[in-house]
């Protein structure tokens, strides 16, 4: 967040200054708020059908697996209905913490105000609990986001955190701004700032999802962050390219087009049960089957992985190729109990190699059909021609 400048302030009614974000609201963000404001009211009905209390349950699920993933957490959603069921799950005991915390935090959803500081401190405290030195609190120290080695954002000084927070929550609660512009602004300038330690983006996405359930109740049950985390890469890219410009106007056009496209998916979805086999074609996207096929054979280190794959960039791979393979339980580590352990290495699992044998199998019966068809094609009379 740029420091307050008379650019930035704005005086309201005749009361004391506040803080004016820095942003743009383009003809798109527009076009989307009015999509939006239709689809809520299909997807209000199809919450309202008799399979409603499974359909949110699986939504729940889907919600925390997917923040937590983004966060690299390789739990599977299998694992997570397990973990809300009280069964056990052999998993890294952090990941199964961040499972327990995030499920927790969620349940305080109906009961947690948007505009709360106080509110914002408890979620905290809930969803790091066991995690961080001081849940609950503002960090006291420095903090920046890093990738290969190299600064991409670093956050305020912790001694601005406590009133950088307190303009933000201020100018949220009483803009005149349509309330999906406001969770969309207060999203960005959250991250910006970065007010805790760990746990920034969990709950950076927490509350953009509690503001919007202010501009309609469903938006506790739509799982906004499982299309965040499908497209993890223009998530940060739209962030940081708000970044450069001082203006959250690429954000919010961002956000805006996940949650119309994140209603248009779920609006008219059915709830299928014991879909688990199902689950292993939609997680396996092309990238990690390439994935996969670069594991073999035997284990590879991420850096051999993904030299094998011809990738440069380190979160990029692993947002896309390794996080969804350990999710989807088609991959694993050598040392679940140290997953950042220097000498962590990766290799398929039975699930993987099934999946690789499935689909050599189907390639080559797809082979010998179009070999059947040629072989069976007319063949043309060269008299004819």
């Amino acid at each position: 967040m740029p420091p307050a400048n008379p650019e930035n302030i704005s005086k309201k009614k005749g009361a004391h200054m506040r803080y004016q974000p820095p942003f743009t609201v383009s003809p798109k963000a527009i076009s989307l708020i009015a999509e939006i404001a239709a689809l809520t009211e299909r997807f209000a009905i199809r919450l309202e059908q008799a399979d409603a209390l499974r359909l949110r349950r699986a939504n729940r699920i889907r919600t925390i697996r997917a923040s937590l993933a983004i966060e690299g957490n390789t739990l599977t959603e299998n694992q997570v209905t397990d973990i809300l069921d009280g069964k056990h799950v052999v998993a890294p005991l952090r990941e199964i913490q961040e499972v327990k915390n995030a499920i927790a935090t969620y349940d305080l959803f109906a009961k947690i105000n948007p505009f709360s500081q106080k509110d914002l401190l408890k979620a905290h405290g809930t969803m790091m609990l066991a995690l961080a030195d001081a849940p609950g609190e503002f960090r006291k120290g420095g903090v920046g986001v890093f990738a290969d080695g190299k600064a991409i954002h670093i956050a305020p000084p912790a001694e601005r955190v406590p009133a950088l927070i307190g303009n933000l929550f201020d100018w949220l609660e009483n803009a005149d701004d349509h309330l999906l512009i406001r969770s969309c602004v207060f999203h960005y300038e959250f991250e910006f700032i970065h007010p805790f330690p760990d746990g920034n983006g969990r709950m950076g996405r927490l509350w953009q999802s509690l503001v919007l359930s202010r501009f309609h109740p469903i938006f506790q049950h739509l799982p906004v962050e499982t299309m965040v985390h499908d497209n993890q890469w223009a998530y940060y890219e739209a962030i940081n390219r708000s970044t450069q410009n001082t203006d959250c106007g690429v954000f919010i056009d961002f956000m805006l087009g996940e949650i119309r496209d994140s209603l248009l998916k779920h609006k008219g979805e059915t709830f299928v049960e014991n879909a688990k086999n199902d689950q292993v074609c939609d997680q396996a996207t092309d990238r990690v089957i390439l994935l996969l096929k670069a594991l073999k054979p035997g284990e590879k280190t991420s850096f051999e992985a993904r030299n094998r794959l011809g990738l440069r960039h380190g979160p990029t791979f692993r947002a896309n190729y390794l996080v969804p393979a350990l999710a989807a339980g088609l991959a694993e580590m050598t040392q679940p109990d140290s997953p950042r352990s220097p000498t962590q290495k990766y290799r398929l699992t039975d699930k993987g190699r099934a999946l690789l044998a499935s689909l050599k199998t189907r390639q080559a019966s797809a082979g010998i059909q179009e070999k059947i068809q040629i072989q069976n094609r007319p063949q043309s009379n060269p008299c004819n021609a």
